[in-house]
């Protein structure tokens, strides 16, 4: 990448998103970690919950990408709870805070890819782990699991509730399965679109129904445009 490229890469894309979408997202965002933080405060566990900064972190996915195969109910579950148990372990077995938070984010990420729930916040929950290891040591692993558990279970829930009453939205993303091509049809189907995928050599964070729904979309206005 030459100097010119660089500073290019540094220009906002085209954003299609409309102001009224980045409203509801913004607001959707406000909700969930203000009803959160008053759900932590007053469960009745006896021990006092905080919110984990990765709860904000996976607010941003829940919310203003519902539909990232990131923000999906197994990823969220699975990359906190991996995550969280890689993390306390790292701050368990290895002394220096650097290299114990080094290690937890790259086993997060290695097993949360391993089981297939990438969650990016998830890779913050395993640092936090080890950064606040002094606090979360303190009150034992029970708190420790607790806190995670009820982030992670409240992120969800909240993102089930609040983007299902918001119009136009539905969480989680459905799975739509297409029918299968007649024989001998050159048309675009989801094999195509997976095998396509599997050639990118990494994660794209977009699902193939989401490219099949864009690829009918521009194929139609495409059509309409020809028709003119």
């Amino acid at each position: 990448m030459n100097f010119n490229d660089l500073i290019s890469s540094f220009k906002p894309s085209f954003d299609p998103v409309p102001f009224s979408e980045k409203i509801r997202a913004g607001l959707a965002a406000l909700a969930g970690i203000l009803l959160m933080g008053l759900a932590l405060r007053y469960l009745p566990t006896g021990i006092p919950l905080i919110i984990l900064g990765s709860s904000a972190a996976a607010a941003v996915l829940l919310y203003a990408v519902p539909h990232s195969p990131m923000a999906q109910p197994w990823p969220v579950v699975g990359g906190n709870l991996i995550s969280g148990l890689v993390g306390w372990t790292c701050s368990m077995l290895i002394p220096d805070p650097v290299i114990a938070g080094a290690c937890a984010v790259g086993m997060a990420v290695f097993l949360m890819h391993l089981s297939h729930c990438l969650h990016p916040p998830g890779g913050a929950t395993a640092l936090i782990m080890v950064l606040g290891a002094e606090q979360f040591h303190l009150h034992g692993w029970g708190w420790a699991a607790g806190t995670v558990a009820a982030n992670t279970i409240l992120s969800l829930l909240l993102a089930l509730t609040i983007n299902n009453l918001i119009p136009g939205r539905s969480y989680p993303m459905h799975r739509a399965v297409m029918p299968p091509r007649p024989a001998g049809s050159t048309a675009l189907g989801q094999e195509d679109i997976e095998w396509a995928l599997t050639q990118m050599g990494g994660v794209i964070d977009v699902s193939e129904e989401d490219l099949l729904d864009i690829y009918r979309l521009a194929s139609g206005h495409a059509r309409e445009r020809a028709a003119i």
